[in-house]
């Protein structure tokens, strides 16, 4: 599924040093960066899925601490790509970027070396800071690099393929990895990545800069926010919902999330204008793109524990499993776009979730017994519904703003869609946790039935407020 980001404009300062006074027409070194670090980002979140039942047994967590590994990195990457946009143009893309692969491949080293849950878990979180950090700056790398806008047209469109590649890449090379190396090799593989990414920086421009603000209590009431509703969730499905600590975060969270409201509304540069969650485009955009990554990863999560705890498959088998799906995820992609020109984007956004709502309810009938081959294709409306809904969604967000907004509308959608993603981890992992932390197939099927409905309730907001085409 695509992603699409807008720097904002402003005045340009470049950073010290020798400079390049205007964009070059191509720059594949810039390109072949931008792209490595979109993949691996993507990859560390379908990979690790799949290693989780390993972490489980070599670090001894529970269901808990499967879904905090996930949900570390997903929240940190979803709360900080709000602001992250503007720390690109600050420090300049090449050298926030650098940031970005520096932290994202130390913080990998850390996953890899964790003697216990929690302290993977605490490498999880710095590595989700990371990749909120590479992906806005991985693009704005590109649109500097590539100052004709056909070449830019191709370039982008790669750096978006790629990632869809990586979604199919991400199971079987998580699978094969845990299967001959153990878990830890998953983190490892990142080291070399990022050490090639970071000499390719070296060869490409520097960057201008440009001052943007940040919006330091806003940002920090998001993240304090994100997690406390995550808490809450999470451990609401082990401890009780009636927990102390369970109520404490709840509280946190609704208290966070009034600050934030306060901060955006006091802040002379927010990260989210009060005004732009007003426009009605724009606030149903954002409960179809929450909605959307809610079912696609939510499925993810779920089916990638029910390959290996309910059907006892090896890691290398259950990645496997995702490659059809994820073989439609990257040619929908490319087809979307094209689709959404002859039929029009709010339909195309319609069918999508349409697709992917009929997927969630597909899945209900699963048992232990399934054939594989039924799961393979009752898997393929999950790759088509998401990979049509998103670039048709993305593509009339950005018209529906003033140029000037388009980066910080861009941003809000992709943290939106990330913190679907978390927050259905989260509630599937805590529906999923039978007696002493087994597999729970009816509680999979609650989860997929939430995931289904939310999903029609989406598609019914979009086919009655989005604007005809």
């Amino acid at each position: 599924m695509s992603v699409t980001l807008t720097p904002a404009p402003g005045p340009v300062r470049t950073e010290a040093g020798p400079s390049v006074a205007s964009r070059r027409s191509g720059s594949p070194a810039a390109l072949l960066a931008s792209l490595l670090g979109f993949s691996v980002i993507t990859i560390d979140v379908t990979a690790v899925n799949i290693a989780l039942p390993d972490i489980r047994t070599s670090l001894h967590g529970g269901m808990a601490g499967l879904q905090w590994v996930a949900d570390a990195y997903t929240l940190m990457f979803a709360a900080l790509m709000l602001s992250a946009g503007a720390l690109a143009d600050r420090a300049g893309a090449r050298r926030a970027y650098a940031w970005g692969v520096g932290l994202f491949t130390a913080a990998s080293l850390a996953c890899a070396l964790a003697p216990g849950i929690g302290s993977l878990i605490a490498a999880r979180v710095a590595q989700g800071g990371a990749a909120a950090i590479v992906m806005p700056a991985s693009l704005a790398l590109i649109r500097q690099a590539y100052d004709d806008p056909r070449r830019r047209a191709r370039a982008i469109a790669l750096w978006t393929v790629g990632g869809s590649a990586a979604v199919a890449v991400g199971p079987v090379l998580g699978g094969i990895l845990t299967e001959t190396a153990g878990w830890r090799a998953v983190f490892l593989l990142n080291l070399p990545v990022g050490a090639v990414i970071l000499a390719l920086l070296a060869r490409t421009a520097r960057s201008p800069r440009r001052p943007a603000p940040l919006d330091l209590a806003g940002q920090v009431s998001a993240v304090l926010a994100l997690a406390g509703l995550a808490f809450a969730v999470i451990e609401g499905g082990h401890l009780g919902w009636t927990h102390p600590s369970v109520l404490a975060a709840a509280a946190v969270a609704v208290g966070s999330a009034y600050a934030f409201h306060i901060a955006e509304k006091r802040h002379r540069a927010p990260m989210v204008p009060p005004g732009l969650l007003r426009q009605r485009q724009v606030s149903v955009a954002l409960a179809v793109g929450f909605a959307v990554n809610a079912g696609f990863y939510g499925v993810t999560f779920l089916l990638g524990l029910y390959y290996q705890q309910l059907r006892g498959m090896s890691g290398v088998t259950a990645g496997l499993m995702f490659v059809p799906m994820a073989a439609f995820v990257t040619g929908t992609n490319l087809v979307s776009p094209r689709l959404a020109e002859r039929v029009g984007r709010r339909r195309v956004v319609v069918i999508g979730q349409a697709v992917l709502a009929v997927a969630m309810f597909a899945l209900l009938p699963l048992t232990a017994h399934t054939p594989l081959w039924l799961v393979l294709a009752l898997l393929v409306p999950t790759g088509i519904g998401g990979a049509l809904a998103v670039p048709a969604l993305t593509a009339q967000l950005i018209d529906s703003v003033p140029g000037e907004r388009a980066g910080t509308a861009s941003g809000l959608l992709n943290s939106l869609r990330q913190t679907g993603g978390a927050l259905s981890v989260a509630l599937f992992g805590a529906l999923l946790a039978g007696a002493g932390g087994t597999f729970s197939l009816p509680g999979m099927r609650v989860g997929l039935l939430v995931a289904g409905l939310t999903l029609c309730a989406t598609t019914a907001l979009a086919a009655w407020l989005l604007p005809r085409d």
